[in-house]
């Protein structure tokens, strides 16, 4: 049986939250049993499957990142909390 698809917010709504240089700050819960990106009371919450290990949760939250946002897991860089559930990344303009 196939896993259904994460639900996204809006593209805009998700960058609205980041402030004017780009960064975007989220809480990650990492072994959850649904993947997905909501808003809640203003923040940024991403749940993903993966469990942390090796930087692998952070690189599934990268990636669910990009789909929600609309763009390639490229354009995103981790700037703080690698290890941290409390992450803050930068989304890069285009070039």
């Amino acid at each position: 049986m196939a896993r259904p698809k994460p639900d996204f917010p809006a593209a805009e709504k998700l960058l609205a939250l980041a402030d004017a240089d780009g960064r975007l700050c989220v809480r990650v819960t990492p072994g959850a049993r649904s993947q997905g990106v909501e808003i809640e009371s203003g923040r940024v919450l991403v749940k993903v499957r993966t469990k942390p290990e090796d930087g692998k949760a952070t690189a599934a939250v990268v990636d669910l990142l990009g789909q929600a946002l609309g763009i390639p897991a490229s354009r995103i860089a981790l700037l703080r909390g690698a290890t941290s559930r409390e992450k803050m990344f930068r989304i890069l303009p285009e070039a």
